[in-house]
């Protein structure tokens, strides 16, 4: 049983649902926790280990051994990187006292979250959160339910099922009907703002790209949007991101610079510093292309505020309907914690570099703002006793 931190593994489940369930369901069973460890054993020798996903030395000990049985609670915070490792241990063989093999099982649980996460892309959508294919064999391995608080109505105050359905929509839909959302309502976009529209003639076209540090199993995307420029108004006109290899991403972003006829690549190289730049300069192959290098100096928020206010303002509109990257923008909130997701926003961030370019204005002006001098000294008098 995992979690992502190993002392809420221990405090929650170790403390007080094993105890409980154990009371309820099996009574007279005695468990012994093997502190050292972190696992609890039966008479007949099974063992319940607890580990957080996080906690490289114990981990390392438990991801040693193989599970007939594995669950992951609150698996909104755990990165799906983490989950592939742990599902390679779902392993075991195991034989019943009546002679028949012992079924794996792999067990999540979450309060749901937004569709772009690892658990609905698989157990809802079907689809592999790597490449977007569909998972193999899905309706044979996979099932879902959803369990809301309704269902446990016996054991809750009527008060808080009152609360709870008396939230507004979207917090009901997520805390009373159990339900994924791709719009979080302290996202900086708004769904309702984002227009499709056919594109005009193009004034300036841009290819930006966020590349991923590491192209292994739960590795970011490399985030790549092709937008141009027409009449004051900006226009996505392809979103290309993916899990791509760093000579995967910069042929595709070469290749959409020709196709587009783009005046520039914009590349983000916080991560890979002029690595970036020469990954793309080794893939164009002595071609002449412009290459501008951005670095990230500020939060990911600050930077998408103003890109976020033009959405508004209807001076950006969508050549087609891009549902991945309009679902990561109506979920990126200024808080966004990427750990807590589950996935980072490399679409967004590509977004961002493509109209900031486009715009330059708009974001130095949002930089000015921000800095804000300090009032004068204000000297009161005091009147004395």
């Amino acid at each position: 049983m995992f979690r992502q931190d190993g002392v809420d593994a221990k405090q929650s489940i170790g403390n007080e649902t094993v105890p409980e369930v154990v009371r309820l369901a099996f009574p007279g069973l005695e468990l012994t926790w093997k502190d050292k460890d972190g696992y609890f054993e039966a008479p007949n020798g099974s063992q319940l280990w607890l580990a957080g996903l996080k906690d490289k030395n114990r981990l390392d000990k438990v991801l040693g051994k193989e599970y007939a049985t594995i669950y992951i609670n609150e698996a909104s915070q755990v990165a799906l990187e983490s989950f592939r490792v742990t599902e390679t241990r779902l392993a075991q063989t195991v034989k019943q006292i009546d002679g028949r093999d012992l079924p794996l099982k792999f067990y999540v649980d979450l309060n749901p979250t937004v569709s772009a996460h690892w658990s609905y892309q698989i157990w809802v959508a079907g689809l592999m959160p790597e490449d977007g294919k569909p998972v193999p064999d899905w309706k044979l391995d996979f099932n879902h339910i959803t369990v809301n608080p309704k269902d446990n109505a016996d054991n809750l105050p009527e008060s808080y099922l009152r609360s709870l359905k008396n939230l507004p929509e979207r917090m009901r839909r997520r805390f009373w009907d159990g339900a994924y959302t791709a719009d979080d309502d302290n996202a900086l976009w708004r769904r309702s703002w984002i227009r499709v529209d056919e594109p005009p003639q193009m004034e300036r076209i841009v290819v930006a790209v966020d590349p991923a540090v590491s192209n292994n199993i739960g590795s970011d995307e490399t985030g790549i949007i092709v937008a141009g420029l027409s009449g004051g108004r900006a226009y996505i006109l392809a979103d290309d991101s993916g899990k791509y290899r760093a000579e995967e991403w910069a042929r595709r972003a070469i290749s959409l610079h020709d196709t587009y006829d783009a005046d520039a690549i914009v590349a983000e190289v916080n991560q890979g510093g002029d690595l970036v730049e020469k990954n793309i300069r080794a893939q164009a192959r002595g071609r002449a292309i412009k290459v501008k290098s951005v670095h990230a100096r500020r939060g990911k928020h600050l930077r998408a505020e103003p890109i976020a206010g033009l959405y508004e303002q209807d001076k950006v509109r969508h050549a087609a309907d891009f549902p991945v990257l309009v679902d990561q923008m109506c979920s990126f909130t200024t808080d966004f914690d990427r750990k807590e997701k589950g996935y980072s926003p490399d679409r967004v961030d590509a977004l961002v570099w493509a109209c900031t370019d486009l715009f330059p204005k708009v974001a130095e002006r949002k930089k000015k703002r921000r800095t804000v001098s300090a009032p004068p000294t204000m000297v009161m008098p005091i009147s004395g006793r």
